[in-house]
């Protein structure tokens, strides 16, 4: 090979490594899957600690009522979307909170992460019974789904 060859060969192969940097970078610097909120608060009628995902209309159905949820579920396109929720269970006073803060997904598992918050050690607290809930429409994924708590 003449040493312009050479030279050629080594631009070519420079390019494409920059061009695997790129598409890297670009890969993480993606957005997460957006959460869409479509029911969070603090009085759910479900008790006990519990994670769900669903992925048709009758079980999304069934769960609202099951959770005490005013009249028709929030609507859900079930052939884009599917539903996860995080349930804390019952929790001794006010001031406890959940909140879903996003999707990771992978070929065939999705990931969702979330926060779990309880009110300060001085506050001063209403004694109620409270059952913290969030529940989101994330986009369909018909692999695994996993539930992580993660940290602030």
């Amino acid at each position: 090979m003449t040493p312009t060859g050479l030279h050629i060969a080594a631009y070519i192969i420079e390019s494409m490594r920059l061009s695997m940097v790129v598409l890297a970078v670009a890969a993480l610097l993606q957005s997460p899957p957006p959460v869409r909120t479509v029911g969070k608060g603090s009085l759910s009628e479900i008790g006990a600690p519990r994670q769900v995902t669903l992925r048709s209309i009758d079980e999304w159905s069934a769960l609202w009522k099951a959770h005490g949820g005013d009249g028709q579920p929030p609507a859900v396109d079930f052939s884009r979307e599917m539903i996860v929720g995080v349930f804390l269970g019952t929790r001794p006073t006010a001031g406890y909170g959940v909140e879903i803060v996003r999707t990771v997904a992978a070929p065939t598992l999705v990931i969702v992460e979330y926060i779990e918050t309880g009110p300060p050690r001085d506050a001063l607290l209403a004694q109620v019974l409270t059952a913290p809930y969030h529940l989101a429409a994330v986009p369909r994924h018909e692999g695994d789904v996993m539930f992580r708590k993660v940290e602030k």
